[in-house]
């Protein structure tokens, strides 16, 4: 790969340039977020979906979302602090950036390209969240006048005030604008901000530390249906009788606890990838299992600042076209939820392979089988043993994934020989990985040639022309292993129209899949792929244990 790349950086005469010092990660940034013009609801924020609660009314859920809240407080004073352990990877420290990206900051839509502010850099960091209940935004100051936090009974107190002063459900639900088309936002943006008190609750919401979404109740559901409905409900609010209203899309973290005890969060993707989250994650569910709740003396609290809106008849025909898109868009996207519960990483680590690439073989596998080919497949892998890195993506099809996937089902081959397939497969994914990790990836490279080229205004290298580049780039397969201590699902939408998301996270004993497919595709088919999955993983299974047996 790296050959290949020398080569063509010394064709286009770009290996003559000093460009050691530009940033690739702003530049990703940019092409991968920012410049899209896309929603960010679905098409590129993740949903984390939560091990369900077992509370089933209002009080359940205000004491929930306050012990919540104080658990992100407490992750925050490591921030605030600088006390975030480091993390390893295979002895090397792992760049924290992302994790000082993640709190007090949002996405601001521009009429071509967005912008990211964290506004934890300045001389007074906000000191407030805002916490969202029927379409209502209000903001709820966290911390006492001596900079301590709120205790969880306090912070209940508050999100009660809160309840009781947004029962009313007939309110505008500014916030659905959030989840249009990035240039249709855009305008809508400027026109809601030209008002000034609109321009005050804007600001309130971008510049908390991140926002709650005390969401109604879902449409009840049949058990196997639940988890998916949760994890659409992550992604998007489930349409605008729901509660797509009741979200700030731009705002980079939102968690959202629903009446009926189904919670987890989304975030807008731009600031950080999914590891960062998931840590917060662990540490707040962690955090929530082990507080003894401290008693406090009930010092009367200021009443939570609810945030008001004008709407003149311009922004009111915005938010009804906002909701009929939101409408066409939680309609178009189907997701499953594969809670595999055979076995979990530990199977393949006792077989010495890679747990990470033995699922990413059996995606190969099932996408084989349910159309008699290969494709090109995306998993994310991270660039953080850089400074300021971001990702690198692993190409999971190999030569190597279609020798073991056709195999599989060749009567004519032997198990031994489908075994020995398997694990060549597996070596040379582990391989790819380790490259990718280590800054030897393709992918990056690539957009760094093609936006230098872009800035330095020189004619774009032919490779980028070719047929043969935008084909490769079509990635059918969009896969990420998010691993979490918490039992959490993530799941994303899929790249591209006929292509699939999948997300994975597993545990020792089992392991949870998001798989997410457009409706309106006919070749693609979500719940399909998620059975050809289960049996991939059940067949790989039993081959090494025939294989094993006869050893």
């Amino acid at each position: 790969q790296l050959t290949v790349l020398t080569r063509i950086l010394a064709k286009t005469g770009i290996l003559t340039h000093n460009y050691a010092y530009l940033n690739l990660s702003d530049w990703w940034m940019q092409s991968a977020y920012l410049d899209s013009r896309m929603p960010v609801a679905m098409y590129t924020s993740p949903g984390v979906v939560l091990p369900k609660m077992h509370f089933q009314d209002r009080q359940g859920q205000m004491r929930f979302a306050a012990k919540l809240i104080a658990g992100v407080l407490d992750f925050k004073s490591m921030i605030d602090s600088e006390t975030l352990p480091v993390e390893y990877l295979g002895g090397k420290p792992l760049c924290m950036d992302q994790y000082y990206q993640v709190l007090t900051s949002c996405r601001i839509p521009g009429p071509k390209r967005d912008v990211v502010m964290n506004y934890a850099i300045g001389k007074t960091p906000p000191s407030h969240i805002t916490v969202v209940h029927n379409f209502q935004f209000f903001v709820l100051d966290v911390y006492n006048s001596d900079g301590s936090p709120l205790t969880v009974d306090q912070i209940y107190v508050q999100l009660e005030k809160i309840w009781n002063s947004s029962l009313q459900t007939n309110k505008e639900p500014v916030g659905i604008l959030t989840s249009n088309h990035r240039n249709t936002w855009g305008k809508a943006y400027n026109n809601l901000i030209k008002d000034k008190t609109n321009k005050e609750s804007v600001r309130a919401i971008q510049k908390s530390i991140f926002t709650v979404c005390l969401d109604a109740p879902m449409p009840r559901v049949s058990d196997e249906m639940y988890h998916n409905k949760v994890a659409a409900q992550m992604l998007h609010g489930g349409g605008s009788r729901w509660n797509s209203g009741n979200r700030w899309f731009d705002k980079t973290l939102q968690f959202i606890v629903g009446e009926d005890g189904s919670c987890g969060l989304t975030y807008e993707h731009a600031p950080a990838e999914g590891p960062p989250i998931v840590f917060l994650v662990d540490h707040v569910v962690d955090y929530m299992k082990r507080t003894e709740m401290v008693r406090t003396p009930m010092i009367p609290l200021p009443m939570p600042q609810k945030l008001r809106f004008n709407i003149p008849p311009e922004i009111k025909k915005d938010i009804e076209k906002a909701k009929q898109n939101m409408n066409i868009m939680a309609h178009e996207l189907d997701v499953r939820v594969l809670n595999f519960t055979h076995y979990g990483r530990k199977f393949p680590k006792s077989h010495k392979m890679s747990p990470d690439a033995f699922i990413q073989m059996a995606l190969q596998l099932a996408y084989y089988r349910m159309y008699q080919t290969c494709c090109p497949t995306y998993e994310s892998a991270s660039l953080r043993m850089f400074r300021l890195g971001r990702t690198e993506a692993v190409r999971s099809t190999t030569t190597e994934s279609l020798q073991f996937t056709k195999a599989m089902d060749d009567p004519s081959k032997h198990n031994s020989e489908k075994a020995a397939l398997l694990e060549k497969a597996i070596k040379v994914h582990r391989e790819h990985t380790h490259m990718a990790i280590h800054g030897q990836g393709i992918e990056r490279h690539m957009l760094g040639l093609k936006m230098m080229a872009i800035e330095d205004l020189t004619s774009l290298p032919e490779i980028f022309m070719d047929t043969s580049f935008a084909v490769a780039a079509h990635f059918n397969l969009y896969t990420s292993q998010v691993g979490s201590k918490t039992d959490c699902v993530m799941c994303f939408g899929p790249m591209v129209p006929d292509g699939y998301g999948i997300c994975y996270n597993p545990m020792d004993d089992h392991i949870n899949f998001a798989v997410t497919a457009f409706n309106s595709c006919e070749e693609t088919n979500a719940m399909k792929l998620s059975q050809f999955l289960e049996d991939s993983l059940l067949d790989m299974k039993t081959l090494l244990e025939q294989v094993s047996k006869t050893q």
